[in-house]
């Protein structure tokens, strides 16, 4: 079985929890490699709804290793409250999860500096979650973070936090005229929680290549979408990392020769959670009955999604940045009852055509979609679970997506449970 990592490939919410968690029985160690407590995967397996924001969606297999690795940047408070909400379904982690000890540390600074930095954006914000993942990952950059080794050592995390939040406390009493935050309270916090999470911290860099080592086959989870990767996305409306399959090696410390298959999930439209151009988004009464019928609102932040039909550009361009090999193609019995179902083939924008993903936002925030339009089934497709057995038209729509974006599909899924799955 060859090592496999799981992207998704528009702007997050594809339904990626559910897919990693149908393929994690076939693999030994289940690795989350980029983000933070802004993402969330949901799992629904029976009558029980998991929602995962760090924890790899791994976890509900109990043979299985987990690993947060250090391009994730880890609010150790959400991190304790989703051990204590598996513990309370009798779900156990010791043993089978770890934590990179290279990964940098939210701390509510991050948190507070992320809402007022959306707050002053006022018309241009970006729609962060406000988990201070952003002001986290510029503290990474600019090498003035605190990484979770650091907070394991408590005299050094202590003399760093004081200087951290000393020049914290100047930007929000000097900028925006905000209260100062306390070292000491964040310290007294912060270290409660490095007694709690330290049986869980790790070289994860020797723990990987020792599993290569021993042969071990080992599935990467993404999170949020290709199209919010901070290089590749519709930036500066993106994530603070890289969410497309180029994010790996950085943010677990692989070899990208250790990646033998990607797979691209795409819901069979599109959707997208904040601000940000949205080429195919459809409003009013239509936009309101898919988002109705998908059940689109943020398990992050509840928000409701914008949504729209799926955009084929877009996804082209996903595909290209990783070099994915097989598409999956999620909440397909969502369009059951569209009589015609549109697919974006192409952008024009004063009278220039576009057929690849423009970089300018001035561009995709004022184009027109080129559709191709394609018939709709109107039959029920979540009972189904053989290829054969969706409506011919279903069919045809997905033979549609492969020709347009030039990829197989290998699996559809038709509803939020484990079991709604087709292999194609």
């Amino acid at each position: 079985m060859a090592n496999t990592c799981v992207i998704g490939l528009q702007w997050g919410d594809e339904g990626k929890g559910k897919i990693i968690d149908i393929l994690a029985k076939d693999y030994d160690i289940i690795v989350r490699y980029q983000g933070g407590g802004n993402a969330g995967h949901t799992l629904i397996i029976g009558d029980e709804k998991f929602i995962f924001h760090l924890i790899p969606s791994g976890i509900l297999h109990q043979d299985k290793k987990c690993v947060i690795g250090n391009g994730i940047v880890l609010d150790p408070k959400l991190f304790l409250d989703e051990i204590d909400g598996l513990a309370k379904r009798n779900i156990n982690v010791n043993g089978n999860l770890f934590i990179s000890d290279r990964a940098h540390v939210v701390f509510p600074y991050h948190k507070k500096l992320d809402l007022l930095l959306e707050k002053q954006k006022g018309n241009s914000m970006i729609g962060t979650t406000g988990r201070g993942i952003g002001p986290c990952y510029t503290d990474k950059i600019s090498r003035e973070g605190i990484r979770v080794a650091e907070l394991l050592q408590k005299e050094h995390f202590k003399e760093k936090l004081k200087k951290t939040v000393e020049e914290k406390n100047r930007i929000f009493v000097n900028l925006y005229d905000d209260e100062p935050v306390s070292w000491e309270d964040i310290y007294e916090e912060y270290c409660a929680y490095a007694d709690k999470i330290a049986p869980f911290v790790c070289d994860t860099v020797d723990f990987m290549a020792r599993a290569f080592k021993e042969n071990k086959k080992i599935l990467f989870e993404g999170a949020q979408g290709a199209l919010l990767d901070v290089d590749f996305g519709t930036y500066p409306f993106t994530t603070s990392s890289n969410s497309a399959a180029g994010g790996v090696s950085s943010g677990i410390g692989v070899s990208p020769k250790q990646i033998h298959n990607i797979i691209g999930i795409t819901k069979a439209y599109t959707t997208r959670v904040g601000s940000g151009p949205f080429p195919t988004e459809v409003d009013g009464e239509q936009g309101e009955h898919i988002r109705k019928q998908g059940g689109e609102f943020g398990s992050t932040t509840g928000r409701p999604r914008r949504c729209g039909w799926l955009d084929a550009v877009a996804i082209q361009h996903s595909v290209r940045i990783s070099g994915v090999d097989s598409l999956i193609v999620t909440k397909l019995d969502v369009l059951d009852d569209q009589e015609t179902i549109r697919i974006c083939t192409g952008y024009k924008n004063n009278e220039k055509l576009y057929n690849t993903f423009p970089a300018n936002i001035e561009v995709l925030n004022n184009c027109e979609p080129i559709y191709e339009e394609v018939s709709g089934w109107c039959e029920d497709t979540s009972k189904v679970r053989r290829a054969e057995d969706l409506p011919e038209k279903a069919r045809n729509y997905i033979k549609t997506i492969e020709n347009i974006v030039g990829v197989k599909v290998k699996m559809i899924s038709v509803g939020p449970e484990r079991s709604q799955i087709i292999s194609n």
